[in-house]
């Protein structure tokens, strides 16, 4: 069986159980589409009392905070097996993942699937609506493409942190809270376009952890800031970022001893 038409079956196979307990999944999701309208209302009434942040409307904030917690939301909904991969090392379940016919990752990445993140995108969903339609933004296909690009990038680089943050727990066997500021965090402050926060900020966000790549400089182009279009693709330089993960989750598989459970 191909490996996507496994996938389906595994999401198929969630939401049925989900749907098992139907109440318990509306009042998750409807709580989190909450949480989120209180970020979006954080940044209304900020930009309700200053207009504007280092230049960037009201409209645009919001466009750029959808792109960046939509990206977060996706990579939460689909990788979310990694951010708990702890437990899965410390109960033993990875001897049993590592015994079966499919790549071990793929397994990880089918034993969990939160759809009750579902809430979240679809307050983001209405965000990125607005901001889409009341922004001064003056779309073309390339500004279009740019703008799909953003997401999949961002979807990349959390996935990414993601599967650094479980390659980890081979050595450590316990999760590390403070991987959270990567993506908790970068959920916060990926509120602003990430150039409000300074040029160190910028510099770290660029060569260490690409949030830039996928968020601010493609941005910058697409609201007019800067001219170059060649910013429009950089959040496919971010993707790279997946590539030491990758070798980080090969070596944390080839150094794995047994928790002993």
């Amino acid at each position: 069986m191909k490996s996507i038409d496994l996938y389906k079956k595994y999401c198929i196979i969630h939401l049925k159980c989900i749907m098992q307990h139907k109440v318990s999944f509306l009042l998750n999701t409807m709580g989190l589409f909450l949480m989120s309208f209180n970020l979006f209302l954080g940044v209304y009434f900020m930009m309700d009392r200053f207009q504007q942040v280092k230049g960037f409307s009201y409209e645009e904030v919001l466009l750029c905070f959808s792109i960046t917690l939509m990206a977060f939301t996706i990579a939460e909904l689909f990788f979310r097996s990694l951010d708990t991969f702890d437990s899965i090392i410390r109960s033993g379940e990875f001897d049993r993942i590592l015994l079966r016919p499919r790549n071990c990752l793929f397994t990880v990445l089918c034993s969990k699937i939160e759809f009750t993140r579902i809430g979240r995108l679809l307050q983001t969903l209405l965000m990125f609506a607005y901001g889409i339609s009341f922004s001064d933004i003056d779309w073309n296909p390339f500004r279009i493409m740019v703008i799909a690009l953003m997401i999949l990038g961002g979807v990349v680089v959390f996935a990414s942190i993601y599967l650094i943050f479980a390659s980890i727990c081979f050595f450590t066997l316990e999760g590390l809270e403070f991987m959270n500021v990567f993506t908790d965090g970068a959920r916060e402050y990926g509120k602003y376009p990430i150039g409000v926060y300074g040029k160190t900020v910028v510099t770290i966000c660029t060569y260490i952890v690409p949030f830039s790549l996928f968020q601010y400089y493609p941005f910058l182009y697409l609201t007019g800031k800067a001219e170059h279009a060649w910013y429009g693709l950089l959040p496919i330089a971010g993707c790279l970022f997946l590539i030491p993960a990758i070798l980080l989750w090969r070596f944390g598989v080839s150094r794995y001893q047994s928790s002993g459970s």
